[in-house]
This record gives structure tokens, sequence and C-alpha cells, in this order.
């Protein structure tokens, strides 16, 4: 494969996946871990990824993304909705992991009073939930993006990994035709899958606006990682029959 090619496909490799480690890299081009490092090298050169601890993670256009204040009073109305739903399911006691997103604030809105834990990488929910003494709240290290008011990095993952928590509500940029879910903006990709893998129970909450596709950059992970879907009554109703095809308990508001 030349060179250029090569570069197409890894870029396009990232894109989707969101981070790969070398080796992996090395296998889906079919070339040797020291040609791949090379690649990554150039390309990190270029601006085009950013290297990182034994792999790389695509590029997020951070300047394009817009602020999180901004973000989160778009339909208000229908994220609040969901989140009441989902703080329904929620008992006093319960350990809950909050995914970033304006989604995920408004249910921390709604566990304001409770007795329950939360572990979070969201500045946002951290500040609606810090001044509440029944709710304990654990904040997950990593670096701050400031824009979107997250933690990333090695540091959130490796914080996760010690982790074991009854439900996890996750957050999503868009969801697919297929029942993929999808995040705008690479490196948060790893935290998600961080935070499935340390869930017994996944809850996604999506408004109607997400379905389908709507943005994304990369996919997070298909419908038959999660266990419980909350969205409005106004969203494709084909997506959600992939939901309920793939054994996911559909709920809708």
């Amino acid at each position: 494969m030349l060179r250029k090619a090569r570069h197409e496909k890894l870029l396009s490799l990232l894109g989707a996946e969101g981070v790969l480690p070398v080796r992996e890299i090395a296998q889906r081009l079919a070339v040797s871990e020291a040609t791949a490092r090379r690649d990554l090298d150039a390309l990190g050169r270029a601006g085009h990824l950013t290297r990182v601890y034994g792999g790389a993670l695509a590029t997020g256009r951070c300047g394009d993304e817009r602020p999180f204040a901004d973000v989160a009073v778009d339909d208000l109305a229908e994220k609040t909705a969901v989140a009441r739903r989902a703080a329904e399911l929620v008992t006093d006691g319960d350990v809950l992991l909050l995914d970033i997103g304006t989604t995920t604030l408004q249910l921390a809105k709604q566990l304001k009073g409770r007795e329950v834990t939360v572990v979070t990488s969201s500045l946002a929910v951290f500040d609606e939930l810090r001044e509440d003494p029944r709710v304990t709240l654990i904040l997950l290290g990593g670096q701050v993006r400031r824009n979107y008011r997250s933690l990333v990095g090695f540091l959130t993952e490796s914080n996760l990994r010690q982790l074991h928590v009854g439900r996890l509500f996750l957050g999503a940029s868009g969801v697919l035709p297929d029942g993929g879910v999808l995040d705008s903006t690479a490196v948060e990709v790893p935290v998600k899958r961080a935070m499935l893998a340390a869930a017994q129970h996944v809850v996604l909450l999506a408004t109607g606006d997400k379905f389908p596709g709507a943005t994304g950059l990369a996919r997070v992970c298909g419908p038959r990682d999660i266990d419980t879907l909350i969205t409005n009554d106004t969203s494709d109703p084909a997506t959600l029959a992939v939901f309920r095809e793939a054994d996911v308990e559909v709920l809708t508001v």
C-alpha cells in the first residue's frame, strides 16, 4: 500500500474507532509496528492525530465544538423529560456513573437530595451536586477539556478500571440507524468505553434529535451494549425497533 493511501486508511480507522494501539494499527494496515509508528509520528507532526501512550487517537475538531453552555439550552424540554424518566429508575443507595453531556446534567438536577453515590467525569455534573450533602460525589481525575467541562485521558480511564458500578447513564452525540452510538469528539470515546466496562447496567439517554445519525465522529458501541434506552416519543421508529430487536428496554417520554 502506498504511503499516502496508508495514511488515509489510518486516519479513517482512527475516525471510526476513536483510539487504537500501535499493534492493532500495524495489523489493520498489514505493516510492521515500526512502520506504523513512523506513520503515526508523521501524521502527528502534521496535526492530523494525537499521539498517546502506546498508540494514537484522531484529532477532534475542538475549534468547531460548541461550548457546553450553548448546547445545554438546546431542546431543554426534551432533555428534561428524558432525565426525569431516568431518575425514576434510581433507588436510594444506588451507585451511579454519569457520563458527560447536557442530558446527564439534567439528570443530575433530578438527583438532588437523593441518597445516592454519583461517579462522573463531568465538571458540570460535579458543580450541580457538589453542595448536596446527601449525594456522595466521586469526581474522576484526568485532563480538563474546558470547552465541554469534562475530564479525559489515561488517568480518567485508569480510574474507571478500578470501579464496578450498578448503573451507567450514557450520553451520545448521535445514534445510527443500526443502533450504533456515536460521539463527536474522539478523545471522549475511550472514556465512554471504559465506563461501559465498569457498569452492570447501561442506560442510554438520547433525545429525539439524535435519531438517526445526527452528529458523531466515532462509534462508541452498538445496541447490544445497551440495556435500556430512554428517549422522546418523536424518535425514529425504525431505529427504536433495532434496539428492541437487540433486547434493549426502550422507554419513551
